[in-house]
């Protein structure tokens, strides 16, 4: 089991920092770019990200389902965008994406940050099947970010 508290990969996309934006804050369509987020909506008559919003997540690995809520923590468009995670009001996990401006597109950070007590960690374990939280979402962060420059560069070009 590692012991890493924070995981971030960054990628270049081919598109403005503003499409690249609009994509990363649209929790409710994270689902199309994530392995194992699968969407979810916004709560209490929220239908943007601002900051304070709070979100329902939906995830799931293999037949295991579980749900989160996130509550934005920043929200400058087009260059960051943050959310923490909880479970049954404890803490899960902080995540961000900066999007700066580079020649010809964007360059986009994620990263996420382990906020579980040890104890909930184990719980998460059991609940999610993945032993090794932090690689897991290290696999999770490339590929949701390969999607996200995929559907980005395509979105340009439409």
């Amino acid at each position: 089991m590692s012991d890493e508290k924070s995981v971030q990969a960054t990628v270049t996309v081919l598109a403005p920092p503003e499409t690249v934006w609009g994509i990363v804050s649209d929790l409710p369509r994270m689902g199309e770019l994530s392995p194992e987020n699968n969407g979810g909506t916004w709560l209490g008559g929220v239908t943007t990200p601002v900051v304070g919003a709070r979100f329902r997540g939906r995830n799931a690995n293999g037949w295991r389902r579980w749900s989160t809520t996130a509550k934005v923590t920043q929200c400058t468009a087009p260059g960051r965008f943050a959310f923490e995670v909880s479970s049954f009001g404890f803490p899960v996990s902080a995540w961000s994406y900066v999007v700066d401006a580079v020649e010809g597109g964007c360059s986009v950070t994620e990263t996420w940050t382990d906020r579980r007590a040890g104890w909930f960690a184990a719980v998460g374990a059991l609940v999610t099947g993945v032993a090794n939280r932090p690689e897991a979402t290290r696999a999770s962060i490339e590929a949701t970010l390969a999607a996200l420059r995929q559907k980005a560069e395509i979105d340009r070009t439409a």
